[in-house]
């Protein structure tokens, strides 16, 4: 006699889902609202009831936006904006870069300027006070809580705070490596991250301390011929002195400061791309050739696009745990 025998079908056979069962699916209320373009046209004719599919570029956009919304593991992220040449553009890079991500975010995020004597990225936001980084030095016994903290800071349009240094070398003090580290102390009780603008060069003061700290580098280089041989020194230097770390894991800015350039910027994307984790190009831009307050809504959409892009570059480690005891 023939045995017959029966399969006992899996759940996932008796049960199949073709679509997740999340609030975002089953709720007609959930599904986001086109904010603008044609579909948003096809969205208010049908009485909202028609949400045409998102376009390839807003599936990025979204995915960008995701990934420079990524909580810090760590509790506290610290992002080293530096350059060996001077006009190249990190301290623009610096507030813009702080300013998209504290738009984004919902922790607190804050720039601070470590230059060794003069610095300008107060300037790149609306003076809210006279405190500078050398008067919150001072007082650093005395500050205990947030708000003791935010008495010294000015804060942007899009949430981001900056701690500014003095713009008077006549009366600024060398900002040195025991500085450095008591700032950097204080502001991880307070902030999820902070960005430091770093001085020119690589041998002042307070570098040691900066890259000693660092989670993560942003080297900015403009788009000519002498900005690209300095900025691949530096990675030299770095890889030569101990930080090899932090050039595979560095981010690459290749700034447009000019509109127009014979330089061939696929070559340069294509050998610092061998030798760090990212390389994001930033195109040239009038409302940062101002050299003023770094206001989001007046960059070119192409601009406001490429600091995204480096946002959520640099918000791809914020999920890696730091060894927080240094």
């Amino acid at each position: 006699m023939t045995e017959i025998r029966t399969s006992v079908p899996t759940p996932a056979e008796q049960f199949p889902e073709s679509v997740p069962l999340t609030a975002e699916h089953l709720l007609t209320n959930r599904r986001i609202e086109p904010t603008g373009g044609w579909r948003r046209l096809v969205y208010q004719l049908s009485g909202g009831r028609i949400i045409p599919s998102e376009s390839a570029a807003e599936l990025e956009r979204r995915t960008l936006i995701a990934q420079a919304q990524t909580p810090v593991a760590s509790g506290h992220h610290r992002i080293a904006v530096m350059s060996l040449k001077g006009g190249v553009g990190k301290t623009t890079t610096t507030a813009a870069l702080g300013n998209t991500l504290a738009s984004l975010r919902g922790d607190r995020v804050i720039a601070i300027d470590a230059n060794p004597d003069r610095g300008t990225l107060g300037i790149k936001v609306k003076s809210e006070t006279a405190a500078t980084i050398r008067t919150l030095l001072a007082e650093a016994p005395h500050i205990v809580r947030y708000a003791d903290a935010r008495a010294f800071t000015s804060q942007s349009s899009a949430r981001l705070e900056v701690l500014a240094s003095d713009t008077d070398p006549a009366v600024s003090e060398a900002f040195d490596a025991e500085d450095y580290r008591t700032v950097a102390n204080l502001i991880e009780r307070y902030y999820s991250i902070c960005i430091t603008d770093c001085g020119t060069g690589l041998l002042h003061g307070a570098m040691g301390a900066t890259l000693e700290l660092a989670d993560q580098i942003v080297l900015v280089t403009m788009v000519a011929v002498d900005g690209a041989s300095s900025a691949a020194a530096t990675l030299d230097w770095l890889t030569a002195h101990g930080h090899g770390h932090l050039v595979k894991n560095a981010i690459v800015v290749l700034n447009a400061v000019e509109p127009k350039s014979h330089v061939d910027v696929d070559l340069l994307e294509r050998h610092f791309a061998g030798r760090c984790r990212t390389v994001v190009r930033v195109p040239f831009d009038p409302h940062l050739k101002e050299g003023a307050e770094v206001d989001l809504a007046r960059l070119r959409p192409t601009t406001r696009g490429a600091y995204l892009r480096l946002a959520a570059a640099a918000g791809q480690a914020f999920s890696q745990r730091q060894d927080r005891s240094k």
